[in-house]
């Protein structure tokens, strides 16, 4: 808490001062492009990460970036994602996931999660990952299999979006498109699924902004 008084009185005098022309116009309404869902883990900074600015980028967080499949019972994601893509009119929704993830840790170590029931409940929004994982991965340990769970829950999350109405009927529209990437907290390079290659591949800069293919985090087709 020290640490955050002094930084709101820097966003107050310097930040907001030198945008304070966007900052009100922002005020009024707001017209972001993207939904953004990710992790709540403090290490992952979605504005940071991808250097967009005030206004840009409609964010859901929570552990483990999980999106539960649609149903008629009421939930938080499902309402946020219901207002970014039938009110805001978001063009693009990415799931990131990121790498030493805990809650993926959690879901292929459930011993971990014996004091944590309300986690335990949470992540069986992702037993279709875990599933995936035990029958495509059993040759991997350690840090590579949870990386393998990590990208395939990425991929499982994007489906489950799919089987929201509204995502669903924006898809058929061709109004609206859905990513999968992940990020590594290691180098801060983010990967991004490639359907055609069956893989994650990291995002390179480059002049045809291409990506360079080097697989990771699963290999699985689905989009």
């Amino acid at each position: 808490m020290e640490k955050l008084i002094p930084g709101l009185h820097h966003f107050q005098t310097e930040v907001f001062r030198s945008k304070q022309e966007l900052y009100s116009k922002l005020a009024e309404a707001q017209n972001p492009e993207v939904l953004f869902i990710t992790c709540s883990d403090s290490r992952v900074l979605p504005n940071e990460v991808t250097g967009a600015g005030p206004g840009e980028l409609f964010i859901i967080r929570n552990a483990g970036n999980i999106v539960p499949p649609y149903s008629t019972a009421n939930n938080g994601t499902a309402a946020t994602i219901e207002y970014a893509v039938a009110a805001l009119k978001v063009r693009h929704i990415i799931v990131c996931g990121h790498t030493r993830c805990g809650a993926m840790h959690g879901l292929l170590k459930p011993q971990l999660l014996e004091k944590l029931p309300q986690m335990a409940q949470w992540l069986r929004h992702a037993e279709s990952t875990r599933r995936i994982v035990e029958a495509s991965y059993a040759h991997l340990s350690g840090d590579a299999l949870l990386d393998a769970a990590v990208g395939e829950n990425v991929l499982v999350q994007l489906e489950n979006l799919r089987s929201h109405p509204t995502v669903a009927e924006a898809l058929a529209n061709r109004a609206l498109n859905l990513y999968a990437w992940v990020y590594q907290l290691e180098d801060g390079c983010v990967h991004a699924y490639e359907p055609s290659q069956g893989q994650f591949t990291p995002v390179v800069a480059t002049d045809g902004d291409s990506l360079r293919a080097r697989g990771r985090f699963g290999l699985r087709q689905v989009l």
